[in-house]
């Protein structure tokens, strides 16, 4: 019996979304085919011209538009920015801070305080010996 591989594939989407790039802004040939797991690979190990002038100048899909404005995809929205952002109108929300992101910043940064206060208590309470 031999053992036949089937080569992993995924949709352009997928893989967009794991190489951390707007689907609409990639290369025709990208978005209509498929991808190999390889060929993220590779991608990921030597990118193309056209992925390093997406991940430094964008539009970035919303995921990356709040990690560099360091909110959550939900305060984005409550932002009203509902679309791809470019670098450069990543920096301009930096530059102004409208009150908007401001709000959102506190709330993320309320969040993440939370979070750890919750992630000691449950590391104190596992290290409580039981009875």
């Amino acid at each position: 019996m031999t053992s036949h591989q089937n080569t992993q594939t995924m949709k352009p989407a997928t893989a967009a979304k794991k190489l951390g790039v707007y689907l609409e802004a990639t290369p025709a040939e990208f978005q209509e085919g498929v991808v190999s797991r390889s060929e993220l690979n590779a991608l990921q190990a030597d990118p193309p011209e056209w992925l390093r002038e997406l991940r430094r100048n964008g539009p970035h899909p919303r995921p990356v538009v709040a990690a560099k404005l360091g909110v959550s995809i939900s305060g984005l929205a409550r932002g009203g920015i509902t679309e791809a952002l470019t670098t450069e109108q990543i920096d301009a929300l930096k530059k102004d801070l409208p009150e908007w992101l401001q709000k959102e910043r506190a709330t993320q940064a309320e969040v993440r305080k939370e979070t750890v206060r919750i992630k000691e208590k449950n590391a104190e309470r596992d290290d409580q010996p039981r009875s």
